[in-house]
């Protein structure tokens, strides 16, 4: 199977883009600082992209629920930032891989003191 070598490229600069406008762009108060885009995948045909966001926050129900209403606003400004085709469609996914990673680093550190 042939590999694409500008999907990474595509995905990298979505994803920097997507970090950027939540970071700086977004005024609701739901989405707060401790939040960040962890991977974004975009489909090779540029419909669709998967955004998964890390949240270090208690209220990551509210935080996805600020995103997803936001979702159009976020498009928007992505079609302006990424020259693509066509904007794809966003869908944010909870990305616990940080917290995971915070969880077994105080694993280890409980261990060795």
């Amino acid at each position: 199977m042939k590999t694409n070598k500008r999907q990474p490229r595509i995905n990298d600069e979505v994803m920097k883009a997507l970090a950027d406008i939540i970071r700086s762009e977004l005024s609701d108060p739901r989405i707060g600082t401790v939040t960040s885009v962890t991977r974004a995948e975009v489909t090779a045909d540029l419909k669709y992209c998967k955004v998964y966001i890390s949240i270090l926050s208690d209220d990551k129900e509210n935080v996805m629920h600020g995103l997803e209403s936001a979702n159009g606003y976020i498009r928007k400004l992505l079609a302006s930032r990424v020259n693509l085709r066509q904007t794809p469609e966003l869908t944010f996914i909870h990305d616990d891989a940080i917290e995971h990673g915070l969880r077994i680093s105080r694993l280890i550190d409980d261990v060795v003191n």
